[in-house]
């Protein structure tokens, strides 16, 4: 089993339902591709609610498609983690992710 490391923690008003693992953006929405992503909620919340999100340390993020070890990521559409391509990083992957849906740690 993964473990994350949560150095900081801040919230946001969801503005929408927000899903564990996956990147919030800073106005509270799930963050889309190449988007800057604020953190990663440290639980699911529901629209209206105040969301804890994790925004730096070594977070668990779930995985957009297969991640190499020490790939820079960024959000995919669906706030997942995929290799750095055009977008704005968000961290490092401390694992390797073999395909969508796996969780990785990622730090931040």
């Amino acid at each position: 089993m993964k473990t994350e490391k949560i150095l900081l923690a801040v919230t946001v008003l969801a503005a929408v339902a927000l899903s564990r693992f996956r990147f919030v953006d800073f106005s509270g929405n799930v963050a889309g591709a190449g988007e800057r992503a604020l953190g990663v909620p440290v639980t699911n919340f529901a629209a209206g609610e105040q969301a804890g999100v994790a925004t730096h340390g070594e977070l668990l993020v779930e995985a957009g498609a297969a991640v190499a070890v020490g790939a820079q990521v960024e959000s995919d559409a669906d706030g997942r983690a995929v290799t750095l391509s055009t977008g704005v990083a968000f961290g490092v992957a401390r694992d390797a992710a073999a395909a969508a849906g796996d969780i990785i740690r990622v730090l931040a």
